[in-house]
């Protein structure tokens, strides 16, 4: 008998386009073969070249999809992108710790490249002092690091110091992505018995105008395959060699 494939749950955006969100996610999923649930957290009007509108699903509807698919489906995974609100925001958080799902993925989404903002400021904060200590690995850029942490994000050693501080928030494993600087750096930091271990990757760029929704890809993707790697690496491993890193690799999720 053919083995169940794992199920991935993405709670996350909806993009037209399907660049990036939800869409990007079950497509994501499914090439690596998992099968993909979802529950969308917020409406946006964008294609490739921005966001012009955002509008936040009702929490109620998203609180109800989440009980329905944890009530039906074994989750193996969970990667949570846009939220939009904080009320959304809320009841994911809410959902989750009384879940106890695993191998819970945050990528922390503030903004698109474009400008449009993709979470209140009570989201914000809830993603801060709510969702940060229940996930398993988080996977800011250099903007949503300082954001986070509000500390300036533009270099290695800051990236150092504001996974760090990341930690002490709550944060069992970081990786924050700069694909912004000059020379392509990751930094995937982990506690462990020893304290906290940080591993620096670099890579090489690839020339590309494709570059909506990357970050949805490989966040997504460390959900995706879990039980193959530990997730914050095999993250570093798939934007090297599956995304690649661009001049404008941007916050698109």
């Amino acid at each position: 008998m053919a083995q169940s494939p794992p199920v991935v749950l993405s709670i996350a955006g909806f993009d037209p386009s399907s660049g990036a969100g939800v869409t990007a996610d079950v497509k994501t999923i499914a090439a690596h073969g998992c099968y993909g649930v979802s529950c969308i957290t917020a409406l946006t009007v964008q294609s490739t070249a921005g966001v012009r509108r955002v509008e936040a699903i009702s929490a109620d509807l998203v609180s109800e999809t989440l009980e329905e698919l944890s009530s039906d489906i074994a989750i193996a995974a969970v990667h949570i992108g846009m939220l939009g609100s904080g009320k959304v925001t809320r009841v994911v958080s809410d959902f989750l710790a009384k879940a106890g799902l695993p191998n819970i993925v945050l990528d922390p989404i503030m903004k698109s490249s474009s400008g449009a903002d993709l979470i209140d400021a009570g989201g914000a904060r809830l993603l801060i002092e709510r969702l940060l200590p229940l996930a398993t690995v988080v996977t800011p850029n250099l903007n949503e690091a300082a954001a986070l942490t509000a500390l300036p994000v533009t270099n290695l050693e800051q990236m150092r110091a504001a996974s760090t501080k990341l930690h002490s928030m709550g944060a069992a494993s970081v990786v924050v992505t700069g694909g912004h600087l000059e020379k392509a750096i990751d930094l995937l930091s982990f506690m462990s018995s020893r304290g906290v271990q940080q591993e620096v990757f670099k890579s090489g760029r690839q020339e590309s105008n494709s570059t909506h929704g990357t970050g949805c890809g490989y966040a997504g993707t460390a959900a995706k395959n879990w039980n193959l790697f530990c997730a914050a690496v095999f993250k570093i491993h798939f934007r090297r060699n599956f995304v690649r890193i661009t001049d404008d690799d941007e916050i698109f999720r």
